[in-house]
């Protein structure tokens, strides 16, 4: 069950960068390809069904929208890239902001990528993480929709994508997503609140069961006792 991003509020929307609320203490962004999940990733994370905007057209959401964890954090969903019907008089801007928000912005520790396991490290996502690479900050990459794929391939569409990334950054690191199933949720809070600095709750112990009782030993009749 998710926790770390419960409290997430919605704080701002932003076109450029000088609309985002002042530098904090520690920032996560996520990012993807406009049809990868990344919404639902998010609304899934923060347990809330629409915390991020799920729209039945990709490329929508043009903003950066900043959300509030408290105490100096927040989690940052940037646009979604790659839409082909996003006219290119509207991408030029969009991707320059995108480019300096991840270049410049000093409370941000980390990117998320989201990425459709059955269509994963495109050359978009690659020229991302090659963009973001000067920055010397982790990508931790979320593989949506695992559950679409049998478990066998995505745990080798998994072992694939953790290869590729460890030839670009051994701080890089993959997991196995799914909205739909809501598994993954506590490999990315564990990721995140790394990055954040936020101390989670110790998972409770599993339960165990108690020995069935033994029947009490009956004694012998006087007359069997030696």
């Amino acid at each position: 069950m998710s926790i770390l991003f419960r409290q997430a509020a919605f704080q701002t929307s932003a076109k450029e960068l000088k609309d985002l609320p002042p530098e904090g203490l520690a920032e996560v962004a996520f990012a993807g390809r406009s049809n990868a999940g990344k919404s639902s990733a998010l609304n899934t994370l923060a347990d809330h069904k629409r915390l991020a905007f799920v729209s039945k057209t990709p490329g929508r959401t043009q903003l950066i929208n900043h959300f509030t964890l408290g105490e100096g954090r927040a989690l940052v969903d940037l646009p979604g890239y790659g839409y082909a019907k996003v006219p290119a008089a509207v991408r030029a801007p969009w991707g320059r902001v995108i480019g300096d928000y991840l270049l410049t912005r000093q409370s941000l520790k980390g990117l998320v990528i989201v990425m459709d396991i059955r269509h994963p490290m495109t050359d978009l996502d690659y020229g991302l993480m090659e963009w973001f690479k000067p920055t010397g900050k982790p990508v931790h990459v979320l593989l949506t929709k695992a559950d679409k794929l049998s478990h066998g391939a995505a745990a080798a569409a998994l072992a694939k994508v953790r290869a590729e990334l460890a030839a670009l950054d051994a701080a890089h690191s993959a997991q196995l997503f799914s909205s739909l199933k809501k598994s993954g949720v506590e490999d990315a809070e564990t990721v995140l609140a790394r990055w954040l600095d936020i101390a989670l709750p110790a998972p409770k112990p599993p339960m165990t069961q108690k020995a069935p009782k033994q029947p009490r030993a009956r004694n012998k009749p006087w007359h069997l006792k030696q």
